[in-house]
């Protein structure tokens, strides 16, 4: 996969564009192409589904939802979000396992928190083990997320960052191998586009843009993110389970190489 849309931040930052900055006409065929060249994508029946607010309550924190059925669930490869109209606009890739598809537990959720910076198309991409494109779309109102200064001081938001809850939820409905899974790191995941209130300067930019998610020794998915992504990431998602002993772990990292660790505790700390 081409990076220039990935690294297409520093180059705005460097010459003081914004999201404003944009033409009027869309920036999706730009990115397609440099994302996906002239592969066939399928829009107009995708077997995936995106959810999100047509109207952000707040455009730092918009919650998105995409469900695969399971038929796809159990091919699916890679998935790219892309919100058209951010400085960088390539929020995340996911990257999925073997043993993420191995599973037939029903239809398949995976949930997040973005940034959208402009009144924007949000795009999940999905691509399967043949080698299919499929996408799913939805227009989100919403407009100043990634310059949104963070919930915290800078200084008390790098000081208190680092931790990390990791969670399961059973079902007796869906069977004994389904599980609920949800990761939250503490990070503020800093833009480059947001002010110091104090100083007046920008916030050095600084993300996760990188997570690991296993159940047990098992690779469930990878994501490799960007500044898209909200403060204090919450991946909330649904697998198959092997077995019921293991424990779903997280390894994380931001790109100041910082690295972070957490792991399911269950009751009576096994």
């Amino acid at each position: 996969m081409k990076t220039t849309v990935l690294t297409m931040l520093t180059a705005l930052l460097a010459v003081g564009w914004s999201a404003q900055s944009w033409s009027s006409d869309s920036p999706w065929p730009q990115i397609r192409n440099e994302l996906f060249g002239d592969r066939a994508i399928n829009e107009s029946n995708p077997p995936v589904a995106l959810y999100a607010p047509a109207q952000a309550a707040d455009a730092s924190i918009v919650p998105i939802d995409v469900r695969f059925p399971a038929s796809v669930a159990s091919k699916v490869k890679l998935m790219h979000l892309i919100v058209d109209r951010n400085p960088a606009p390539l929020a995340a890739t996911f990257t999925f396992s073997d043993a993420y598809r191995d599973f037939n537990v029903g239809e398949r959720m995976l949930a997040m928190r973005i940034r959208v910076d402009s009144f924007s198309q949000v795009r999940a991409i999905v691509e399967t083990t043949d080698g299919k494109l499929h996408m799913a779309s939805k227009f989100v109102a919403g407009a100043g997320g990634c310059s949104t200064p963070a919930s915290k001081d800078p200084d008390q938001a790098l000081a208190s960052m680092g931790r990390v809850k990791v969670k399961t939820k059973l079902s007796e409905i869906h069977g004994q191998n389904w599980r609920s899974g949800q990761v939250m790191i503490q990070h503020p995941n800093f833009t480059g586009m947001q002010r110091d209130q104090k100083t007046g300067d920008f916030t050095p930019a600084r993300f996760i843009d990188k997570v690991e998610v296993r159940s047990g020794d098992e690779l469930l998915f990878t994501m490799t993110g960007g500044i898209s992504i909200s403060e204090n990431p919450n991946l909330r998602f649904t697998y198959g389970l092997a077995a019921v002993a293991n424990n779903l772990s997280v390894h994380a990292k931001d790109t100041q190489n910082e690295k972070f660790y957490g792991i399911e505790r269950k009751k009576g700390g096994s």
